[in-house]
This record gives structure tokens, C-alpha cells and sequence, in this order.
């Protein structure tokens, strides 16, 4: 079941993109505005966003920043605004689509699919483990929705972890692994430095974690919870 959050304020347009959306495997919600919609993302997990630039109480594409700063959801943008500019920022800003008014419902539609499809491809390569989402693919990470910001070297290290979860993984096999350039020294200190990133950026409490653990004497290991 896909959620889709349809915001657009001319609420005859609204409920014509509900109906033609309906599908079985859609739930469809409607906001008029952007704070009902801030109440639904809140209380919600959306899938799609089709959103209106020009909405009664802000701007769509400020309210798209805010989107991408909180949560992981593709976005059509559905708007009156054609200029080659706007259409720019809207991409530039995150949107996954541009869509501009007068538009065909059936396009529409289609394209509502084509972000569904990379969707349900994108999920197939996404690790959940608790509140995390760890997708190496997109190189999108997240807890409780909220986004992480990992290095190509801690993504490295993250996957390695997780990859071979409940196993202990010596501090010499881990760096011949990450750094893998040629390089023909790397300072062992290199990896405790990334584990100490990688911890916070990702534990509660990084000096007790919970999930990258020391072994001592040996090297690393991602707890099995």
C-alpha cells in the first residue's frame, strides 16, 4: 500500500486526482493547505507527495525544502508556474517531477507509476533495523525519518558492519576493505576515526553503542538485536 499526499488548494482539481488515482493499492490523502499537510506528514508514512507551488498560506517550493530537510518521499510538483526557472529550482530544490498546469490527468497518472515503480525498486534495497533506514543504493540514510549525512568511507564501513552482522570483523580486514585505492599504507588510525564517526552519527549514546561494538584485542562487530 502506497500513501500519497496530494496538496493543492482548488479542491474540484483535488478531487479530480483522487479520482483518478484510485487503486487499490493507494491510499490518497488531501490537503488544501500547507499546514493541514504539515499535520498529515507528521501523522502519516507518504510514499508521494503531488504538490501545488502556489498554495494560501506559503510557498510550495519553501515547503518542498522543508520536505526534503525531514523527511524521505518522492514529490511531483503540480503547478501553473511554466517558466523554465521555476521548473529548475523545483528540481534543483528535490523534486523528483515537474508537472505544469493545464496537464492531462492521464499523464499524470503515468507519472505518479513511474515514481511508485523506483519506489518499490528502491525499497527492495533498503535495510530496516529498528528506527533506521540504510538504503547503499540511493545512498539515503535515516532515523525516525530524519535524514544522516554518511561519508563514501563510512557507508563503506556501515555496509561491511551490517553485511556481516553478529560476526567480528578484525580492524586489519576492515581496513584492507574500506581502503581499497592502491593506497600502499593506511594508518590503522583511520578506522578507529571513521568508527568514532560512524558511532555519532548514528548511536543515542556513542560512547556506550549500542549496535557497532568493540571487541577488544580483535576489531568490530554489528550487535544482532
Amino acid at each position: 500500500m502506497f500513501n500519497i499526499l496530494i496538496i493543492e488548494d482548488d479542491r474540484a482539481l483535488s478531487d479530480g486526482i483522487v479520482l483518478s488515482l484510485k487503486d487499490d493499492k493507494y491510499l490518497l490523502l488531501q490537503a488544501h493547505n500547507i499546514a493541514a499537510a504539515r499535520e498529515l506528514l507528521k501523522n502519516n508514512s507518504i510514499s508521494l507527495i503531488i504538490l501545488d507551488i502556489n498554495l494560501p498560506d506559503g510557498n510550495g517550493l519553501d515547503f518542498l525544502r522543508e520536505i526534503r530537510e525531514k523527511y524521505m518521499v518522492s514529490i511531483i510538483i503540480l503547478t501553473a508556474n511554466d517558466l523554465e526557472t521555476d521548473i529548475v529550482t523545483g528540481l534543483e530544490l528535490g523534486a523528483d517531477d515537474y508537472i505544469t498546469k493545464p496537464f492531462s490527468l492521464m499523464v499524470l497518472r503515468a507519472r505518479v507509476k513511474l515514481q511508485l515503480r523506483k519506489l518499490e525498486t528502491a525499497v527492495s534495497s533498503v535495510i530496516q533495523i529498528d528506527d533506521y533506514n540504510f538504503n547503499f543504493n540511493a545512498m539515503e540514510f535515516s532515523k525516525n525519518g530524519n535524514i544522516i549525512e554518511l561519508s563514501k568511507t563510512e557507508q563503506k564501513l556501515l555496509k561491511i558492519l551490517i553485511e556481516n552482522k553478529g560476526h567480528t570483523l578484525s580492524r586489519s580486514a576492515l581496513v584492507d576493505w574500506i581502503w581499497t585505492d592502491g593506497a600502499e599504507y593506511v594508518d590503522e588510525n583511520a578506522l578507529s576515526v571513521t568508527i568514532k564517526r560512524l558511532r555519532d552519527k548514528l548511536e543515542e549514546n556513542p560512547s556506550s553503542s549500542q549496535y557497532i561494538k568493540t571487541v577488544y584485542g580483535v576489531g568490530y562487530t554489528w550487535a544482532v538485536k
